[in-house]
């Protein structure tokens, strides 16, 4: 399942391609704030990481995304939908998960991550029913920068540590 680019102010997303990988080599240079991401180190481990996220999306296991800047125009980290709910199988999805984020350094704290995650919920609140973050404080913060409510989804999510955006 691929998406229409989704077009913020700072940011467009686009269907991860294997013409990414220059910019994500270059993107994914300064290590330092990776301590809880993991991020690919080196042209084969990139290869093999973008090519892994474009045979799941042709299964429908997940629709992996390029964050492209841009002023720049170059592509500067990698965000996806994740979890991807249907039912019955074959149609649409009705809820999806939010995740798989990284950001080159120098993008980081310059609001794209807000503004990808504001495409991200647009787009999936307007053409499926929901949305879920799966990861930790990190990502609410961004999810609440831009515009949204974390909460506990149900008690059996809350007991494990789950959120989900509304």
């Amino acid at each position: 399942m691929d998406l229409p680019e989704l077009v913020g102010s700072l940011v467009a997303l686009r269907p991860l391609s294997e013409e990414h990988i220059a910019d994500l080599l270059e993107a994914a240079r300064d290590r330092s704030s990776y301590a809880y991401t993991t991020v690919p180190d080196g042209r084969r481990a990139m290869e093999e990481y973008v090519l892994g996220l474009i045979a799941a999306r042709k299964n429908g296991e997940t629709i992996p995304l390029a964050q492209i800047c841009r002023r720049s125009e170059s592509c500067v980290g990698v965000t996806r939908f994740l979890n991807i709910r249907v039912e019955p199988p074959g149609r649409s999805p009705y809820a999806v998960e939010i995740g798989g984020t990284w950001l080159a350094g120098a993008a980081q704290r310059t609001g794209i991550n807000v503004d990808a995650k504001l495409q991200l919920l647009r787009h999936a609140f307007e053409t499926w029913r929901r949305a879920s973050f799966g990861t930790g404080s990190r990502l609410g913060r961004a999810a609440r920068r831009a515009g949204s409510e974390i909460r506990p989804c149900t008690p059996s999510s809350a007991r494990i540590g789950r959120r989900c955006a509304r």
